[in-house]
């Protein structure tokens, strides 16, 4: 190349550059005013869940310092003495209170161990169904505990295992023994509840998993047919693999709610004879601040379950990242 074509060929590169157009990169706040301009139907049908959380979530935190105060109804929280850790000095010396945690950490490790598995049984089991009117109607059997009344289940319950007429006594009796007062007991009261709750909750709960299975790719189905594959090596090579970071995130979710025992199904079922099984902290809060007025009590348990459960969420959470790679966040 010559010298007058190099000037040829620069003058032209510079032309190029002059009439080429600029560029407008927009800023950040102007993307997101765009944004919001074109997505603000979205934004506007969140109101309302937003409005919700503040009122009802966020806004009963002020409440929270209560634990931390003598708390007076009459002075209000504002005035109530600051008196720092002392309630929960006196929760960790009370026996009542250590029973009740024991028994919440008992019950919930039962109903992990147990429960947890269930609904991934049922959800497998109704996955291998081939006839659809069978597998609709077990489907709705199942899941009908879930949508009756918890008070409806308990008195099932008590209906169930009365000495005098139930259904579970009445087989006892066949086979020549005395009636069992079992929720007297406090040793039958762990494995009536737990049994209950699984009854009533892992139909519904095995939702989720059936959700999971059926989002598997059908391609990895019909490669193993192709392979031989029985349907249990398909389940337990593909579907189950597959499903197994839904699994790892409700066990994660579960872990987090290990010490939210059902109050409900508590309250009805127990009684003074059953509290040495049957006492948990939910049970505890409710005695503490509803029936005896201790307000600042029964908020300093409340406080030491909420942290707990954050602790327990972040622990599973951050060590199933790790060791899975499946975390909620």
């Amino acid at each position: 190349m010559t010298a007058s074509d190099q000037d040829i060929t620069d003058a032209s590169d510079e032309a190029v550059g002059k009439s080429a157009p600029h560029i407008y990169a927009p800023t950040r706040k102007e993307r997101i005013i765009d944004h919001l301009r074109n997505e603000w139907q979205i934004y506007v049908m969140l109101i309302p869940t937003v409005i919700w959380l503040l009122v009802f979530l966020y806004k009963p935190m002020y409440g929270l310092q209560i634990a931390f105060k003598d708390y007076s109804i009459f002075r209000g929280v504002a005035a109530s003495p600051w008196i720092g850790l002392e309630h929960f000095e006196t929760l960790f010396g009370s026996d009542q209170f250590l029973r009740a945690l024991r028994n919440t950490i008992y019950i919930s490790l039962y109903s992990l161990l147990i429960g947890f598995p269930v609904p991934i049984l049922l959800a497998l089991m109704f996955n291998e169904v081939l006839n659809p009117l069978f597998k609709k109607s077990a489907q709705t059997i199942v899941y009908l505990p879930h949508f009756i009344s918890t008070v409806i289940i308990a008195g099932i319950v008590i209906t169930a295992f009365s000495p005098s007429a139930g259904i579970v006594n009445t087989v006892i009796g066949w086979f020549g023994y005395d009636p069992i007062y079992f929720l007297t007991k406090p040793e039958w009261f762990r494995p009536i509840f737990i049994g209950t709750t699984i009854w009533q909750e892992a139909g519904f709960q095995s939702i989720v998993y059936l959700a999971a299975i059926a989002g598997v790719s059908p391609t990895l189905y019909e490669s193993a047919v192709v392979d031989g594959a029985s349907r249990w090596q398909m389940m337990w090579k593909i579907t189950i693999p597959s499903i197994l970071p839904t699994i790892i995130i409700m066990l994660i979710i579960r872990i987090g709610n290990m010490l939210e025992v059902s109050f409900e199904m508590i309250i009805v079922l127990y009684q003074p004879a059953t509290y040495e099984t049957a006492d948990v902290v939910n049970t505890y809060i409710y005695r503490q601040g509803l029936q005896n007025g201790q307000y600042d009590i029964a908020a300093a348990a409340g406080l030491f379950n909420a942290v707990v459960a954050f602790v327990l969420v972040m622990a599973a959470n951050t060590i199933s990242k790790r060791y899975s790679r499946t975390s909620l966040w």
